[in-house]
């Protein structure tokens, strides 16, 4: 019996070392998701500021600043860069739209000017401020509109 007894007692410990183990593990899982949502909290309040900051700095402050972290410079990390654009032309949107129905000698319409004012001058132009340009263009006798296609007088 004493064997048996042993074996009773060692169970024992053992559940009772698992039941501290897992008190203890319970209590970390608590105390990581506090620091995740910490650190998300931080994350959205050190954007806003760290906006501001960045609009002096130069490319070579920014390279010096990756290579500081021990990333390779000229890698910035953690940060959204804007899509590089082709150098185009800076044209007022009135004087785009009316290029663009000028180029179309058959009529165009409005979702062609879109895109045609995209790919020729590089603008992203809302529907609503391109028919207002439009309009413009037809209250001024440069446009009119015939079949629901724009064309140029």
């Amino acid at each position: 019996m004493p064997i048996i007894a042993d074996v009773t007692q060692e169970k024992q410990r053992i559940s009772d070392q698992l039941a501290k183990i897992d008190a203890e593990r319970s209590k970390l899982q608590d105390r990581l998701n506090e620091l995740e949502i910490a650190e998300r909290v931080l994350s959205r309040f050190g954007k806003q500021r760290g906006e501001t900051q960045r609009r002096g700095r130069t490319a070579g402050s920014q390279s010096k600043q990756a290579s500081g972290n021990g990333e390779s410079p000229g890698i910035i990390p953690a940060r959204r860069q804007r899509a590089a654009r082709p150098e185009a032309q800076v044209v007022p949107l009135g004087e785009a739209a009316l290029r663009a129905v000028q180029a179309h000698s058959g009529g165009v319409s409005a979702d062609a000017v879109r895109d045609y004012i995209a790919k020729q001058f590089g603008l992203t132009v809302r529907p609503n401020h391109l028919g207002m340009a439009l309009q413009r263009h037809r209250r001024a006798g440069r446009l009119e509109i015939r079949d629901s296609r724009w064309h140029a007088l």
